[in-house]
């Protein structure tokens, strides 16, 4: 390996420790809930890198294991073309990485955004499931939050057996009743089983979306 070569060498790996410690003062800022932010965010050609999440330093150890290569290919006496695209691959995984850190905030400011079009979405598609759903007396908001649709459930639950009290006591009534009145008070206990079965029809809404909310791969969060 001639002289020029091994400063080349020397020279890439003096630009890497400089940029290890840009990478690792990026890291250490990087908070936890913006890794997660950027844990699928394609930041780089997979020519270059592979890489998940919003660190870096896995990139600096590829780029020293690039130039490592590189140091053994030229003292095994590759060919100038070959260098030349060693050191063109080399050169655009550091651009890549300066590229990275100078776009983290925008990258960030990104997924933000595509996250709350997300979720915005979500809402407004359970919006209107819930506005088809037959149920619009219960309030869309309570569809949204798990400890309100266990209140709702059980004030259902409530009415449903209050109505079947009502209906059990009306057919009493329906025995002992004089004639002119068993027509009306058979319509009334027709109405009372139409309200008890959109009450267990409700009551079946609200456990499936219950259902729904405890499921372990549910999202809540976008």
């Amino acid at each position: 390996m001639s002289i020029n070569q091994q400063q080349l060498i020397i020279k890439l790996r003096e630009q890497l420790g400089r940029l290890e410690q840009e990478v690792l003062k990026h890291d250490s800022n990087l908070a936890q809930n913006e890794q997660k932010l950027l844990q699928n965010n394609g930041r780089f050609n997979s020519g270059l890198f592979h890489q998940n999440g919003g660190k870096l330093i896995a990139c600096v150890h590829q780029i020293k294991h690039s130039i490592n290569m590189l140091d053994k290919r030229l003292q095994a006496g590759i060919n100038k073309d070959a260098i030349e695209t060693s050191c063109l691959h080399i050169q655009d995984q550091f651009s890549a990485v300066k590229r990275a850190l100078n776009t983290t905030a925008i990258d960030l400011k990104s997924e933000r955004h595509k996250r709350s079009t997300a979720r915005s979405s979500y809402l407004k598609r359970q919006q209107k499931k819930h506005n088809d759903s037959g149920f619009e007396w219960i309030a869309s908001n309570v569809m949204q939050n798990s400890h309100q649709l266990y209140a709702e459930l059980n004030k259902h639950l409530n009415w449903a057996s209050r109505i079947e009290e009502k209906i059990q006591e009306s057919n009493q009534k329906l025995d002992n009743c004089l004639a002119r009145d068993k027509l009306k008070l058979q319509h009334e206990i027709l109405d009372m089983h139409k309200r008890l079965g959109k009450c267990r029809q409700a009551i079946s809404y609200i456990e499936d979306r219950i259902q729904l909310f405890e499921r372990p791969n549910y999202k809540k969060d976008f």
